[in-house]
């Protein structure tokens, strides 16, 4: 009976498993201290981060791109990030997209509702941002799991939305 001892070549290099493990996100956000946050909770859950600060910046990064998700705040210099959702279907993407957003509730869900429209389904979260929600929503994406949450198979995203005044 032979016993094959592994070597440090048979094994996969750092370099190798970060490669395949780490998800490339783009932080679309006008606000640099935002997308320091954003960048910070998306780098312990395993992304490689580019920015774009405004919406030309973030749809020529995604024609000309892939990512894994896509985070995106609804005001941005030059334009509405409703701008960046319809390029986001235009090109076809299939990633985890969350909009961060300093917008009221309604004008959050209104932008769901529209990129639900287009074939997207996102997540939201109010600015400031909660990390902690942030990297959930950032681990399961890097995971490919849905970042809806489901207690009891119940999903929780309908119930918030049924509370909502």
């Amino acid at each position: 009976m032979s016993v094959r001892s592994t070597t440090f070549r048979d094994r996969p290099d750092a370099a190798d498993r970060e490669e395949r493990h780490a998800r490339r996100l783009l932080v679309v956000d006008d606000d640099a201290t935002q997308r320091a946050l954003i960048a910070q909770a998306a780098r312990f859950s395993g992304h490689t981060v580019t920015f774009a600060g405004t919406c030309s910046e973030a749809i020529a990064e995604i024609h000309s791109r892939r990512f894994d998700c896509v985070t995106v705040d609804l005001m941005l210099e030059d334009g509405d990030g409703t701008e960046v959702l319809k390029a986001i279907a235009i090109a076809k993407f299939a990633g985890s997209v969350i909009v961060i957003s300093g917008m009221d509730a309604s004008r959050r869900i209104a932008a769901r509702s529209y990129a639900r429209s287009l074939g997207i389904d996102l997540q939201s979260l109010p600015k400031p941002v909660d990390l902690a929600a942030l990297r959930i929503y950032l681990a399961k994406a890097a995971m490919g799991l849905p970042v809806t949450h489901t207690w009891g198979g119940v999903a929780a995203d309908g119930v918030v939305e049924r509370h909502r005044p």
